[in-house]
């Protein structure tokens, strides 16, 4: 009998990509089944960013799917096909799981998998994996960057009380840039710090780190601007960076909560915001936060 097979379609930015491999990592091994990465068919639609597969920095033991198994050739109609006969059955029996809402979904726990089951969605969740976890993270390794100056960097944050905050920028195409979360969260996130820290040092990382200076309103000689490694491709460098470092102050981001999730440090303290709104995305839904993580409420958005 063919061995079972999970192929998963990753997508997003950095972030969601290490979520929608991590719950597929996890039901493939309590499935005792391959796993395949899907890495084409979640971004040839993605026209308005304009993302890519951005796994290859990483430790990942797993092959990249045919294209058959991408459901080429027509794969759009293909998939669109397959969702809908997928829904006509129980969840246990579906061989396309599609995530339903963004919610914590207990089923895909129960889920076992028989024949060939493709996993889309992005499954913003450390209990889709968290019995996996020593896996996950050793999967998640990064190949360090080969330049000196993120490894000089990486150095000096590892020999410090460093805190990463970080700062993320949003603008629907067309309009103008703003930060999420309002300036009292990071305000009163530092001062959560400044109180349990001795002697913090914080590494601000931003997609604006320009922008971003006065947002979290610290004097020079107490924060160190991370704004070299610039671009899409880089991306994975930064979050290498902020896995240094011991404790974090993160932003409504699935990449910054990634970098808190792989840091090594035992007895990081982790912040992030409760709640915030920005365009149609909800941050901070069931499931989204690990309970040993410190929410703080911003209270208002951002206008």
């Amino acid at each position: 009998m063919p061995k079972a097979k999970v192929i998963v379609r990753v997508k997003g930015g950095l972030g969601n990509q290490l979520f929608c491999y991590a719950a597929a990592r996890r039901l493939a091994i309590v499935s005792d089944a391959e796993l395949a990465i899907d890495d084409v068919t979640g971004f040839i639609r993605d026209r308005v960013y304009r993302r890519t597969y951005a796994l290859g920095n990483f430790d990942i033991p797993v092959r990249k799917a045919t294209p058959r198994e991408r459901m080429e050739p027509f794969e759009r109609y293909r998939r669109g096909i397959s969702k809908y006969i997928a829904r006509c059955f129980p969840f246990g029996e579906r061989n396309y799981i599609e995530q339903e809402g963004t919610e914590f979904d207990s089923r895909l726990l129960e889920f076992r998998v028989k024949g060939t089951v493709r996993l889309d969605g992005l499954w913003q969740s450390e209990g889709y994996f968290r019995d996996v976890g020593e896996t996950i993270r050793k999967d998640l390794r990064m190949v360090p960057p080969g330049d000196p100056n993120n490894r000089e960097l990486a150095e000096r944050i590892s020999k410090c009380e460093s805190v990463c905050v970080h700062v993320r920028w949003y603008a629907k195409p067309g309009s103008e840039s703003c930060n999420n979360v309002v300036q009292r969260y990071y305000a009163r996130a530092i001062q959560y710090m400044q109180e349990r820290v001795p002697a913090p040092h914080y590494y601000l990382f931003s997609d604006n780190p320009d922008a971003s200076r006065s947002v979290i309103g610290l004097s020079e000689n107490r924060v160190t601007f991370i704004d070299h490694n610039r671009g899409a491709e880089n991306a994975y460098m930064d979050l290498w960076l902020m896995t240094h470092c011991k404790h974090f102050i993160i932003a409504d981001s699935t990449f910054s909560w990634w970098g808190a999730w792989l840091a090594v440090s035992e007895s990081k303290f982790v912040i992030a915001p409760e709640a915030s709104l920005m365009g149609n995305t909800i941050w901070n839904f069931p499931g989204l936060i690990p309970d040993k993580w410190v929410l703080i409420s911003p209270e208002t958005r951002n206008g």
